[in-house]
């Protein structure tokens, strides 16, 4: 069969897209605007992609699964409505193609889905299990950000955005998962949530499709998922422990269950997200002291606080960070392992949420561990975002931002965006 994906380059159509091919389908797609990590994993893996959406380059396919980036109006859409191609969305595709028979562990949550996802395939996979998996992100452990064997267990990022243009319900309604991580829930996606309550009926929506026998882990006393759960709950639930994180000379640590985890992750947020990972595990049959040193060797998430340069004096980082939550989380972790050293936080506000300017003060709060900020002034704003900032931390191109961050001399650089940052670490590196 072939399939053709609209929006290839996403990260979970690109992790589609290595699914589907491993079934033995052809696999093409069209996109715009693609970079690495995606680019880079769709090219390894010899899948065929156009970087428009022109008619013209969109082949005859049996299947065309649609992106929820694309919206009537794309000419590629408009062309598939009015020749009555079949499509589908890629939740429902792989809900009917692949996890209908599947054990699925899924972790949602506003934050550190990528993240704890990653850690729970890890840890199966170092305790045998074998498992497959389809993440937002591609694993430093396995160099994929998805895989499908012939094992029953299927870790997912559960995302709660919507499905696709003609299915508003969030991508993880079409999951139906044994194992339910819900880590987190703050107002996330101003641009399909009019409020934190829409997001919370979208959960409730989630965990009223999970059969009876099945587990909810969720971290205690946490306002807005206790809300959800008090909708009702038709699972067995399980809230997880509290433990105290301890910074180390390579990292940090923390116990569980008479075992420990000591790894070179910074944060309480990725203690967080590994002893998630751990019960989620747990519930399948891990023990507890095996998937603790599983995750002292998990060597983490691209664009996860990674490390894309390094001198004396300099080191350079890129962050996918790009809510209020996340971006503080990020830099206190840092902070607590660099103490008084130079923290300079670069930012681009590309999500439609922080465009709309709902984070506003929250912004502010969160940036302050950083020395510096230095914020890529983004376009077609409804607020005005000089009144946040200094106009020396404003910049209008990544190349104003290069040249400042020339002039500093010493420092942790941060790069914190849900994009591709105009290509800053290749204008930045040659000239650090």
């Amino acid at each position: 069969m072939h399939i053709h994906i609209l929006g290839i380059a996403g990260t979970f159509m690109g992790s589609l897209a290595l699914i589907a091919k491993q079934l033995g389908h052809t696999v093409t797609g069209q996109d715009q605007g693609v970079y690495p990590p995606m680019s880079t994993q769709l090219d390894e893996q010899n899948i065929t992609y156009i970087q428009d959406y022109e008619v013209a380059n969109m082949p005859q396919a049996d299947v065309f699964i649609i992106g929820n980036a694309l919206s009537r109006g794309n000419k590629c859409v408009e062309e598939i409505l009015t020749k009555q191609y079949t499509y589908t969305s890629g939740a429902q595709w792989l809900s009917e193609n692949v996890l209908r028979h599947k054990w699925v562990l899924a972790v949602s949550g506003t934050h550190g889905k990528t993240t704890t996802a990653s850690m729970l395939a890890h840890i199966l996979e170092v305790a045998g299990y074998n498992p497959s998996f389809l993440i937002g992100g591609v694993v430093e452990d396995f160099g994929v950000s998805s895989r499908l064997t012939d094992s029953n267990f299927f870790v997912i990022e559960a995302d709660e955005y919507d499905t696709a243009f003609f299915d508003k319900r969030s991508k993880f309604v079409h999951y139906h998962p044994k194992t339910l991580v819900i880590n987190n829930l703050e107002f996330d996606h101003a641009d399909i949530f009019d409020s934190l309550k829409d997001i919370q009926k979208q959960f409730h929506h989630l965990i009223r499709t999970i059969p009876n026998d099945s587990l909810i882990i969720h971290p205690e006393n946490n306002k807005n998922i206790d809300e959800v759960l008090n909708m009702g709950v038709y699972s067995m639930i399980r809230a997880l422990p509290v433990s105290t994180l301890t910074t180390t000379a390579n990292g940090t640590e923390f116990s569980v269950e008479d075992s420990c985890v000591n790894w070179a992750l910074l944060g309480e947020h990725n203690m967080e997200n590994g002893l998630n990972a751990i019960y989620a595990a747990h519930h399948i049959g891990v023990p507890f002291d095996v998937a603790c040193e599983a995750l002292n060797t998990f060597k983490g998430v691209k664009r996860r606080l990674e490390i894309k340069h390094q001198t004396n004096n300099i080191t350079v980082y890129d962050d996918f960070a790009h809510h209020p939550t996340a971006i503080k989380t990020t830099l206190s972790g840092l902070r607590a392992k660099v103490g008084s050293e130079n923290i300079v936080a670069i930012l681009e506000l590309r999500s439609n949420t922080m465009k709309s300017g709902i984070h506003q003060q929250s912004l502010v709060d969160a940036l302050k561990d950083a020395d510096q900020v230095l914020v890529l002034k983004p376009q077609n704003t409804d607020w005005d975002i000089d009144v946040l900032f200094d106009a020396g931390c404003l910049f209008n191109s990544v190349d104003d931002i290069v040249t400042q961050l020339t002039q500093i001399k010493q420092g942790h650089f941060v790069m914190m965006s849900n994009g591709g940052f105009d290509d800053i670490f290749n204008k930045l590196i040659p000239n650090l």
